[in-house]
């Protein structure tokens, strides 16, 4: 996408910089993740992007590790969110304790669209290393539109190849039943 559009990522900050000063509910994702934990739970935001998710859940108390696999999206979640760990890396490669990292993590979240832009051969990879940084009793949440080249029912078999179960699915971030019709999935998966 970047190679297509090289201001994409600059633009994409500054939409979310400018609807954050219009005051706009930008953490929809975070309390819903911030209602599954108690406070002081570790949290991976898998495909952090500028850092609005990451940073709500660190203000409210739980410690926080974001990783994107884009360097400006990355620097400015550094810029306007100090406090959670912002890295640079790619999600079908992740491997936290070797950059240090201590897990397991309570929760990982993955919201923005991330399973969506992943290229489709690196789908089943990236699931089953979110799955590798989860604690047994954790769960991720990952929420994604339809329409996008990844179809719902794909994506929940390729969760449960990569370890995962399904524990509630929600048509948005608001808790809203998932149904038939739904065009957008919150899939709220525990460890197999």
């Amino acid at each position: 996408m970047t190679e297509e559009d090289p201001g994409h990522s600059a633009a994409y900050v500054q939409r979310f910089r400018t609807l954050a000063e219009q005051g706009m509910d930008l953490v929809g994702e975070a309390r819903l993740v911030d209602a599954m934990l108690p406070r002081g739970s570790r949290v991976l935001d898998a495909g952090c992007g500028p850092g609005r998710v990451g940073a709500h859940l660190h203000e409210v108390g739980h410690s926080v590790v974001g990783v994107d696999v884009d360097p400006v999206l990355v620097a400015a979640a550094e810029e306007d969110h100090p406090g959670p760990r912002w890295l640079v890396g790619d999600l079908a490669e992740l491997d936290l304790p070797a950059r240090g990292i201590p897990e397991p993590f309570d929760a990982i979240v993955s919201a923005g669209n991330v399973m969506a832009f992943l290229a489709a051969s690196t789908r089943g990879a990236v699931l089953r290393r979110l799955r590798a940084h989860v604690a047994p009793d954790g769960r991720a949440a990952i929420g994604f539109g339809a329409g996008r080249g990844y179809e719902f029912d794909d994506f929940l078999a390729d969760a449960r190849a990569a370890g995962w179960e399904t524990d509630l699915l929600l048509s948005t971030w608001d808790l809203r039943p998932f149904t038939a019709a739904s065009d957008f999935l919150v899939a709220v998966l525990r460890p197999a």
